[in-house]
């Protein structure tokens, strides 16, 4: 990522990637969630031994980047490192649904 990256778009992008992993899974185990982008509320719905490995945290990060990212207002500065951090956070949390999710052949 280049110092002229836009981190609030990488950081709302991680956001996604987490929220629709999770919502795949409640999907494809036939959990209903209501229409949220909360991802610890998303993650409560889940089997304890099927939450990914988000700390509480992490979740109101990955949450709080779903609004700051996409609306004005008086927000923190988002940094590379915040970038990094959410990219690493999706990365953890696509390599744990995965497996549980059916793979195309």
């Amino acid at each position: 990522m280049g110092e002229d990256c836009p981190y609030d778009t990488v950081c709302f992008h991680a956001q996604q990637c987490v929220e629709k992993y999770l919502k795949a899974l409640l999907t494809y185990l036939s959990i209903d969630f209501p229409k949220i982008h909360d991802i610890g509320d998303l993650t409560d719905f889940l089997p304890s031994h099927l939450r990914p490995p988000l700390s509480e945290v992490e979740q109101e990060r990955l949450t709080d980047y779903a609004i700051e990212a996409r609306y004005p207002g008086d927000w923190e500065p988002i940094t590379r490192s915040d970038a990094e951090d959410m990219v690493a956070i999706a990365h953890r949390v696509r390599e744990a649904i995965r497996p549980h999710l059916p793979q195309e052949e």
